[in-house]
């Protein structure tokens, strides 16, 4: 089991922000659900505790439960839920990170939550169709933020070819616009708070994107926090004591800048196959090498 948990800790350090954060939505499902299974089996129930990670439609019960407005895209109802949310999260975040950087999907990901989010409860309040089911409504799900990361992403490259099972290629553009235009007509469906969080997330996408080919990043402030609390809560080991060896010197420096120089041309020797044959190619041995290097 401990191994098991060192693998999967290791896996979450060694992957891409999009897989970091598939394994948060996996983590966060995978406890909540365990914890429900168990206290049903002894007859016993949360009594809606999971409730409060939730996103209400109310604001006067948002006011008592501000944090959701975060928790809420990190929780899914079910295993279907889940399970296409992070596949679509999978797929466009790898080709998110072909055009903009790991940190820019980092807070994408928050600021089309936050759009999507605001969205729902603004419309829920406003529009008089939604005004009976204020009370009892409550959203939960990775979707607005989803959408966010894939809107940013044709808004970047429209054409890029999208091959799609049974339909073939089909242009970035017209995918968004299908997903987009889909959520519209389905505004006032038995889900409507999902479709509409959907349209709020796509917009936080369009305007992240706008933004950065005009020299502003609509998520400066999303990550500036971040990288706060991660630095708050990361360990940094002290660092040992100097220690002086007396000896031979001269010989110690040449094995020493010998050793560099064998390291160096290893991993020149990598960057080259990287260059010519693609990240896949490389063995376990020489992904470790290179991974080691881009720490020192």
């Amino acid at each position: 089991m401990g191994t098991i948990i060192t693998d999967l800790k290791e896996a979450f350090r060694r992957g891409n922000i999009y897989i970091q954060l598939i394994y948060i939505n996996v983590g966060v499902f995978v406890i909540t659900t365990l914890t429900e299974v168990i206290l049903q089996l002894f007859n016993r129930s949360l009594g809606g505790v999971f409730e409060w990670l939730e996103l209400p439609a109310s604001l006067t019960r948002f006011i008592i439960q501000p944090w959701s407005l975060l928790t809420y895209m990190f929780m899914h109802a079910g295993f279907l839920h889940i399970l296409f949310n992070m596949l679509w999260l999978y797929w466009f975040g790898a080709l998110f990170l072909m055009f903009f950087s790991a940190k820019h999907l980092r807070g994408v990901y928050i600021l089309g939550g936050i759009c999507g989010g605001l969205l729902y409860m603004a419309a829920f309040n406003i529009f008089p169709y939604f005004r009976p089911m204020v009370d009892y409504s409550l959203m939960l799900g990775a979707s607005a933020s989803v959408l966010a990361i894939v809107a940013a992403t044709a808004y970047r490259e429209p054409n890029y070819p999208i091959r799609l099972f049974l339909f073939g290629t089909i242009r970035l553009k017209y995918l968004a616009l299908i997903v987009i235009g889909t959520d519209l007509l389905f505004i006032t469906s038995s889900n409507a708070g999902g479709h509409i969080s959907h349209l709020g997330g796509a917009l936080a996408g369009i305007w992240f994107a706008a933004g950065i080919s005009k020299g502003r990043d609509m998520t400066a402030w999303i990550n500036k926090i971040l990288d706060a609390i991660v630095s708050l809560f990361s360990f940094k080991p002290r660092k040992p004591k100097m220690k002086v060896h007396y000896g031979n010197s001269r010989q110690q420096d040449y094995d020493y800048n010998a050793r560099k120089k064998v390291q160096s041309e290893e991993i020149d020797r990598i960057l080259d196959k990287l260059k010519k044959s693609g990240y896949e190619s490389l063995t376990t041995e020489e992904k470790k090498s290179l991974f080691d290097a881009s720490k020192r």
